[in-house]
């Protein structure tokens, strides 16, 4: 199994940046290099606890469908996203949110496995490992950028 933890710096109040982070609007905005869009269960707003969503985006090079369940959520310190279907055999991203002098410290943790044993394995640490970490790291970036703007405000409509 991969592990990958990667620590955020984002200069706004802790429940913003939380609700960004949950934010399925935001979400298509920062992977739509991929054309990644939710296709069904919450497919914009706030998703909450106990709800799903199915992605749908191209990833390496075919088309992929990911269905996603928030498992816990205690706001706006944490919540928990795992895969229910998808391409992997175990797929779980852990949100922190930890309020400090500059702002907030966003922290991810994600643990991933492949199928197909010791191949999957392999394909963990030579490329998938990277590439899901590039794109949390764009992720993030995006949501520093609407969090130290105004531009949050139209992703979680507040005047």
């Amino acid at each position: 199994m991969a592990s990958i933890i990667i620590k955020t710096q984002v200069n706004n109040a802790v429940e913003i940046v939380f609700d960004l982070s949950r934010s399925i609007d935001l979400h298509t905005i920062t992977t739509a290099h991929t054309g990644e869009k939710a296709v069904a269960g919450r497919m914009q707003g706030l998703i909450e606890q106990g709800e799903e969503v199915i992605w749908r985006a191209k990833h390496l090079f075919k088309l992929r469908e990911f269905t996603s369940r928030i498992t816990a959520m205690e706001r706006p310190v944490y919540f928990k996203d795992e895969m229910q279907k998808g391409d992997f055999k175990k797929f779980s991203h852990e949100h922190f949110f930890e309020k400090n002098e500059a702002g907030t410290l966003m922290t991810d943790k994600i643990l991933l496995e492949s199928p197909y044993g010791i191949i999957g394995k392999m394909a963990d640490a030579v490329f998938l490992k990277n590439y899901i970490r590039r794109l949390l790291l764009q992720r993030n970036d995006i949501i520093k950028q609407y969090a130290e703007s105004d531009s949050w405000k139209k992703i979680l409509n507040n005047p």
